[in-house]
């Protein structure tokens, strides 16, 4: 919490010093630019959902596909709407999630139910 508040003294300091070299009063000069927190936490949140959404589908590929593929397909795509830092994991998910789709088609199509079996 420190290194932010000292950051933000530095921030306003060299702005107040470029604009006093500029001949301009502090009084006179621009309005600070709004604190990008907000950006952070919605890049954070996005990073999160990019995340749950690769598990989710790997997941997915295992039990509770009709579940967890159309839900890990959608925090995906919210993910890469809201520009995440990590659009390879959010990919991923999309992927996952359409292959839990696939595989819950192909289990309809052999078995005619929607559970595995994997005994005789």
């Amino acid at each position: 919490m420190t290194l932010t508040l000292i950051d933000r003294a530095r921030r306003t300091d060299h702005a107040t010093d470029q604009a006093a070299d500029q001949g301009v009063t502090p009084e006179a000069a621009p309005a600070q630019a709004p604190d990008p927190a907000p950006r952070r936490a919605a890049g954070r949140e996005a990073d999160g959902l990019a995340v749950a959404s690769f598990v989710l589908g790997l997941v997915g590929l295992l039990a509770f596909n009709l579940l967890l593929g159309p839900t890990a397909i959608v925090m995906a795509l919210l993910s890469l709407a809201r520009r995440t830092r990590r659009p390879g994991r959010a990919y991923l998910g999309l992927a996952l999630g359409v292959a839990d789709l696939v595989v819950l088609a192909v289990l309809v199509t052999v078995n005619g139910t929607v559970a595995w079996n994997l005994g005789a």
